[in-house]
């Protein structure tokens, strides 16, 4: 018998134990596998088997927080004797599975290992100069934000900012971003970001589309867009039943065919500068926006932010949309993301705008104050009715373009404006005078599109030079120059068009063209104006971030969101050059790393998830719902079968679930759960059985929302394959199975996989995320495609993308690669154990305190997370919010509030927190609860919990005349417990008045005035 097998078995080269399947799944039991060596010498030893030869930085050892006498500790108060019995009692007989898992190396590799393994990788990426355009260009990140922004775990570890009063960091520099895509647009409302340029346009479309009272079905796009962007707003545009038109608009035929069909119109699109570089008369764009509105429709324009630091803004003729990519502004390529889209709107759209917006409101004192404001969770609230499924946003790479022009400022973005149009002007110019080959369009910022005879010929010869040019057709080829292009460079291009070895360039640049060029003053506010020395912006840098809590400060136990260690030798290799600037349509033969990566990366979340295939293409979990959902759709379509339209959702599930649904095209049936939380198999056989004939499929969470592991899934899965449906089981709590169990043996059809959760990407503040999905052998022919860079799988029944890359947010796949090959194929299921003791652990601890949900009767334990009902302290005037807000005095980020129960809050605190951060926590819940108890006695009125946060402001400026009055101290205010003595995050606000931020809209960084007048 192995005792205290997570004690005394931490990481070994082999499990603990291998999860045996005897028969079926539903008579499979738990086995100890003899072979396995103890946690206990892999922890002390950083092997089973251990050498001289050895090398010792372990991973596993490092990634899970408690050691071996820390788990025979937490099993003693569970009162088990080993976590054999333990994990036997938490997961059902009929779920757990002996399946060993195929990621090599089995006992993984040290993190020096790892490192060696990557950078072999990289080398096979070739760093060939990139100038295919297609909106994704080099740039310079400054040094002193990649060292103190990209790669800092102060900003990269930070969850979204729900929880404004410890996330006031981030707000500002996301507010900076919203102020940035405002100006530069020259629309009043912008958004904190959207998944990338393509995603952003089908929310655009969806936005025209969902506008009208009256549905109108034919959306135009201008024939000169990108062709990734046109290929994604035809896959939205399929579930919608939207018919995209694609026209010139811009020429007198495309306007022609734009009139004849206004009356079905709801929008129209096109892309300023166009994908072939041109810009076209103000005319062309303006009588666009007079026919689109004069039948109430929406005109949206894709642009690009380093070209409207010197091109009129879009609002100029008419736009009510403008979105685009920020990438530019600092973000590196890193093979097609992650990158921040941007969105704006005119002012009667700012409440329908999709994802998040930040707002400015006010703090319980007076002050202003930043939250997130208006539907910031709107699929939430509004189910299958939302209008859009957005629950995250890229706000890593949103705070980096931003504080890419808080660095530059406006005089700095548009010298390099400056200069990336002067060369391309000077390229432009000796190709039409002194070379056979003829530039295509008149007008241009930075991409030229050149008729060279012979495409393939040229783009050899450009290859020979180093460059990689893009090919249009048989005889053309485009390109495009950004800031990383060299004087030097620039000469080596004008000898290739021209063939001249002497190359004279003129002491001064061509200037922009007059009659586009903008004059109205934009980003005058201080912050554009003042950090100019990098010792100003690294001060800046730091004031934001000491304003927030993030995974560098304390644990964040988010039910739900798997707020797990970031590792570091997982994050190094993200700005690596061979993997930071390859270009997601560089050819294939250049990019061998990547493909090693990605191929490998596929074939390991499959066999995780017992699944046949993968795609790493969406860039976000709701992205990979809707993907799943996508493919379903389209399996039963190719079999005559595209009546199936109903999905099958508990009212437990994720709210992105009905959402996504939904933006899928597909119509929403709940089903009940019963009182214990598990899913009601009656109901859900009703339904079924009523909806067989249009049964598409069942959406289902596993282990559940509300945290346990139901023995009733396997029957649930079989009752709608008994009614021809397909099963998608939403991977958001996946880190609670890997190792036990899997979505395929249980006998899904396909998953999503939050790699921003299980797989130790970081929240990044609200993105950058991943939501790959994994299927079975029947769906993988329809999983996406790509127009321009075939993805893995695909075929002529693919769907078509989902996102602008081929490969999604390719440049953070390493993180989720080293992670899988450090833990090793035999010792990722401790990542599963270890959160669950971990849960278990906090449980024991509070059940004498506070009620938890769904962990009577049967359910003695619960999965990887659990519910501490708060609705019981409601008579007495205590909110959950308050319990929330307070917990921020106490140093931490609250768990997840009023999800999935109102009043409630749900606590999952991963596998990486040690037992210290544990009891640190549980301590503090504690003595909330005696706060409570005061109040439940009437020996206080509560005061201290309704006036929480207390930020340092608060504690020092208030009078002591003023203080009196509220029945408790200064010190129980701050420190009331005493490690906050050597250990205190402060909030950097007191409580945010969310009514006053929602009923006085600001969305955009206030003046000097506005912030002088709220101190």
């Amino acid at each position: 018998m192995l005792r205290t097998q997570l004690s005394k078995a931490l990481l070994k080269s082999h499990s603990v134990k291998a999860w045996a399947r005897v028969g079926t799944a539903t008579t499979s039991r738990f086995v100890s596998d003899t072979t396995s060596a103890t946690f206990r010498s892999i922890y002390e030893k950083g092997s089973s088997t251990p050498s001289p030869y050895d090398g010792t930085d372990s991973f596993p050892r490092r990634h899970l927080g408690p050691t071996p006498n820390n788990v025979d500790e937490m099993l003693q108060d569970l009162k088990e004797s080993d976590l054999d019995s333990f994990i036997a009692k938490v997961v059902p007989d009929n779920v757990l599975i002996r399946r060993s898992l195929k990621v090599e190396p089995l006992k993984g590799f040290t993190e020096s290992e790892m490192l060696a393994e990557l950078a072999r990788i990289a080398e096979k990426n070739d760093l060939v100069k990139p100038l295919i355009g297609k909106g994704f260009y080099g740039t310079i990140i400054p040094p002193v934000i990649l060292r103190n922004l990209l790669e800092n775990p102060g900003w990269y570890t930070s969850y979204t900012p729900y929880q404004p009063e410890v996330s006031q960091g981030r707000l500002e520099s996301l507010l900076n971003f919203q102020t940035v895509i405002s100006d530069l647009t020259g629309l009043p409302v912008a958004n904190a970001s959207l998944l990338d340029e393509s995603s952003a346009a089908a929310e655009a479309m969806i936005l025209s589309f969902t506008s009208l009272k009256s549905k109108k079905p034919k959306y135009f796009v201008d024939s000169n867009i990108h062709e990734q962007t046109l290929a994604v707003l035809k896959s939205r545009a399929h579930t919608l039943s939207i018919e995209v038109v694609v026209a010139d608009l811009t020429t007198d035929e495309g306007f022609a065919a734009l009139q004849e069909n206004k009356d079905q119109l709801c929008g129209a699109m096109v892309q300023y500068p166009a994908t072939d570089g041109s810009i076209e008369t103000f005319k062309a764009y303006s009588r666009i926006a007079e026919l689109v509105h004069s039948v109430k429709g929406l005109y949206a324009v894709a642009s690009d932010l380093m070209a409207l630091t010197l091109l009129h803004a879009p609002s100029k003729f008419g736009a009510d949309i403008v979105f685009g990519s920020s990438q530019r502004f600092g973000v590196p390529l890193g093979y097609g993301g992650p990158h921040a889209a941007f969105f704006s709107v005119v002012e009667s759209l700012q409440r329908k705008i999709p994802g998040r917006i930040v707002g400015v409101s006010k703090d319980r004192l007076g002050n202003n104050a930043l939250r997130l404001a208006l539907q910031t969770r709107e699929q939430h609230i509004k189910r299958e009715r939302a209008t859009s499924n957005i629950c995250t946003a890229q706000a890593l790479l949103a705070n980096i373009a931003a504080n890419y022009v808080v660095y530059h400022g406006i005089e700095g973005l548009r010298n390099i404006s400056k200069r990336i149009h002067g060369f391309t002007t000077l390229l432009a110019n000796s190709i039409n005078e002194s070379s056979s080959h003829k530039v295509l369009n008149e007008k241009w910022f930075d991409t030229l599109s050149v008729d060279v005879g012979s495409a393939d010929e040229f783009i050899a010869k450009a290859l020979s030079k180093n460059f990689n040019v893009f090919r249009v057709n048989n005889s053309t080829i485009q390109l495009s120059l950004d800031e990383t292009v060299t004087k030097n460079e620039l000469t080596t291009l004008i000898s290739l068009f021209t063939g001249s070895s002497e190359v004279n360039l003129p002491e001064t640049l061509p200037s922009f063209y007059e009659e586009w060029t903008r004059q109205d003053d934009i980003l005058t506010n201080e912050v554009f104006r003042t950090h100019r020395s990098e010792t100003s912006m690294l001060r800046y840098l730091t004031h934001l971030q000491k304003k927030d809590i993030s995974l560098a400060d304390s644990m964040i136990s988010l039910g739900s969101c798997t707020m797990k260690l970031n590792a570091t030798v997982e994050m190094m290799p993200i700005s690596w050059p061979k993997f930071a600037n390859i270009h997601p349509f560089a050819p294939k033969d250049q990019v061998k790393g990547y493909t090693e990566l990605i191929v490998e990366l596929e074939k390991d979340l499959a066999d995780i998830t017992g699944f046949h295939s993968t795609t790493l293409q969406p860039n976000s979990g709701a992205q990979g719902e809707y993907t799943g959902l996508s493919v379903i759709a389209k399996y039963f379509e190719s079999k005559g079968e595209a009546h199936r339209n109903i999905v099958l959702i508990p009212v437990s599930a994720h709210g992105t679930n009905p959402a996504s649904a939904a933006m899928a095209g597909l119509k929403v049936v709940p089903i009940k759960c019963l009182k214990d939380g598990s899913l009601d198999l009656q109901d859900l056989e009703s339904k079924a059985s009523k909806h067989a004939k249009n049964l598409a499929a069942m959406m289902v969470t596993y282990p559940s929302t509300y945290g346990l592991f139901e023995p009733g899934i396997i029957d649930a899965i079989k009752i709608i394959h008994n009614h021809g449906g397909q099963v998608y089981l939403d991977g958001a709590n996946m880190n609670a199975q890997v190792g036990l169990t899997s979505p395929g043996d249980l006998g899904a059809d396909v998953c999503h996989l939050n790699l921003h959760k299980t797989f130790a990407i970081p929240h990044g503040g609200g993105g950058p995320g991943v939501g790959p999905i994994c299927v079975k052998e029947h769906l993988t022919p329809f999983l996406p495609s790509h127009p321009i860079i075939a993805t893995t799988n695909q075929t002529e029944q693919s769907i078509n993308p989902v996102v602008a890359a081929p490969f999604g947010s390719a440049s953070i796949l390493p993180i989720s690669y080293a992670y899988i090959k450090m833990m090793g194929g035999s010792n990722l299921q401790y990542s599963s154990i270890i959160a669950i003791l971990n849960a278990n652990y906090m449980v024991a601890k509070l059940k004498n305190h506070f009620e938890i949900l769904f962990t009577g009767g049967d359910a003695k334990y619960c999965g990887h997370e659990f519910i501490i009902d708060l609705r019981p302290f409601k008579k007495f005037g205590i909110e959950a919010i308050d319990v929330a807000k307070r917990l921020q005095d106490y140093g931490f980020h609250a768990p997840t509030m009023s999800f999935p129960i109102p009043g409630t809050l749900m606590v999952e605190p991963t596998e990486s927190e040690y037992k210290e951060e544990l009891d640190r926590f549980i301590d503090s819940m504690i003595s909330i609860r005696e706060e409570i108890r005061k109040v439940e006695n009437g020996e206080t009125d509560g005061a201290i919990l309704h006036n929480s946060p207390h930020n340092l402001k608060d504690i020092i400026s208030t009078s002591d005349a003023e203080w009196s009055q509220r029945g408790y101290t200064r010190e129980e205010a701050a420190y009331p417990l005493p490690f906050l003595k050597e250990q205190k995050t402060w909030p950097t606000v007191s409580r945010v008045d969310d009514t006053y931020g929602d009923m006085n809209l600001l969305c955009t960084c206030p003046s000097v005035e506005e912030v002088a007048a709220s101190q």
